[in-house]
């Protein structure tokens, strides 16, 4: 998997559920985008049925002309379908290679860690990949918690973990948890923190920009890829995609990194869990009832 890839929530389509969905703009035809990300190097796309664009992107894979073989293509089940079973799963997981036109995927993800249901879908991954639809099996949103029932089925541990890394929310114990089972890291919200810009336009970041003569965004880039973490980046501006993928032809240094590695806070922390319960019963029956949700968890 490359260390860069492109992120793909909201290109061409804002999904009916997001947040602010009614009253987000227009976004941009997800051929150009698509067109303009391949064009600025990206070959790793992180796709997701909840995204809602999977065939439109399928559609511009196929216009752009990139062999199948240069690309790394990433798509996860929704919990809607991760609640419904493992045959919802299948069925999910074949749409999707159907929609992006791909063949197979490089790495199938579990979205969110629904609640009792989360190990049969994982179970249906593995069996999956036996069966070549898939190279890799990765997770999303999961603790250690989560990890320790995929254990406790003895089924495979996952390739990847895709969880919000950036130096507002660097869970360090998740972390190094997951790194010391060779579990890589996947790093989504690497440019920001909840959804906010807090991370661009933090001062400590601001000042390690003018040091550099670097952006924000290539600042907290190039964090995320020197912690070993993959980067995920998205943007339909072509100056944007260029830029956030111009973080390897500099470093930061130790002083760098360590202005960078204290700056996760108690109430982040606990927005992270209120967005964590929130996610594994969103979409499903499961949101009528928290009785299903465990409340102990590794938050840092």
């Amino acid at each position: 998997m490359p260390i860069l890839g492109f992120g793909c929530y909201k290109v061409g389509v804002i999904p009916g559920s997001a947040a602010g969905a009614a009253d987000a703009p227009k976004p941009a035809p997800a051929k150009g985008v698509i067109a303009d990300a391949l064009e600025a190097g990206y070959r790793c796309f992180d796709c997701a049925q909840f995204y809602e664009n999977e065939d439109t992107i399928g559609e511009a894979f196929q216009a752009a002309g990139v062999p199948r073989e240069q690309l790394y293509i990433i798509s996860k089940v929704w919990t809607n379908n991760i609640h419904d079973g493992p045959s919802a799963v299948r069925q999910q997981c074949l749409k999707s290679i159907k929609d992006l036109g791909c063949g197979f995927l490089d790495l199938y993800m579990i979205h969110w860690p629904v609640p009792g249901k989360h190990v049969a879908a994982y179970q249906e991954l593995v069996d999956l990949q036996k069966e070549g639809l898939i190279k890799s099996i990765g997770v999303s949103n999961y603790t250690v918690e989560d990890l320790a029932e995929l254990q406790a089925a003895k089924l495979p541990l996952p390739a990847v973990n895709q969880i919000e890394i950036n130096p507002f929310l660097y869970r360090k114990k998740t972390i190094a948890h997951f790194k010391s089972l060779g579990i890589q890291l996947q790093a989504y919200r690497a440019l920001s923190n909840f959804g906010k810009s807090a991370s661009l336009e933090s001062e400590i970041v601001g000042a390690l920009a003018a040091k550099h003569g670097r952006s924000a965004s290539q600042i907290l880039g190039k964090w995320c890829v020197q912690k070993g973490f993959q980067h995920i980046p998205k943007s339909e501006k072509r100056s944007r995609m260029e830029e956030n993928a111009r973080i390897f032809d500099f470093e930061l240094d130790a002083e760098d990194m360590e202005k960078l590695e204290n700056l996760t806070t108690l109430a982040a922390l606990e927005t992270f869990k209120s967005s964590y319960l929130k996610g594994i019963v969103r979409d499903t029956p499961l949101q009528a009832s928290t009785d299903a949700i465990a409340k102990d968890m590794t938050l840092d």
